[in-house]
């Protein structure tokens, strides 16, 4: 294999990334970015009281933000460590 064919198939799989980064299809972390689901969310939602819950389109960090500025919500931060 050339050194150069090599560089260029580096150069176009960075290429790829950052524009799916910028596009927000390579999200890594707690939020899917396809569908703005918390990863993992399904399974401890049975657990959480319903005045807790994450609504559907809600940004996980604003929630959280949400929850802890109301007195009776600033127990629910505890599901969303």
């Amino acid at each position: 294999m050339e050194w150069k064919s090599f560089s260029y198939g580096v150069l176009t799989v960075f290429v790829l990334l950052l524009a799916m980064a910028s596009f927000g299809l390579a999200h890594v972390g707690k939020i899917n970015a396809l569908n703005g689901n918390v990863v993992g969310y399904a399974e401890y939602s049975n657990n959480i009281p319903e005045k807790c819950k994450l609504p559907n389109g809600q940004d996980l960090d604003s929630w959280k933000e949400h929850l802890g500025h109301h007195a009776e919500t600033r127990e629910c931060l505890k599901y969303f460590d």
